[in-house]
């Protein structure tokens, strides 16, 4: 078991409370995608593989996304919670 949580952790994203090894690889997938494009890195690297920088800067929290899942829900609760006119 606390293998498995070691390598569930290897594979997270670090401001991510539900530890979602799903959520990082979409978010390192869309970042390599990117890298493909010709963006810039983020981090010095020798590797010549995009899905490997992403990686990395994705486990370090250089990446920014955005979860419009939990965006909708907030937004959501806070129609509910405002008094109606």
């Amino acid at each position: 078991m606390a293998e498995r949580l070691r390598n569930n952790a290897m594979y997270s994203i670090p401001d991510d409370g539900e530890q979602s090894t799903y959520r990082f690889i979409i978010v390192a997938a869309k970042r390599a995608r990117q890298l493909q494009n010709g963006a810039r890195p983020f981090l010095p690297t020798t590797s010549k593989k995009p899905t490997v920088t992403s990686m990395e800067e994705v486990r370090r929290g250089l990446v920014k996304y955005t979860d419009l899942v939990q965006l909708q829900l907030q937004l959501a609760r806070q129609e509910q919670a405002e008094p109606q006119e």
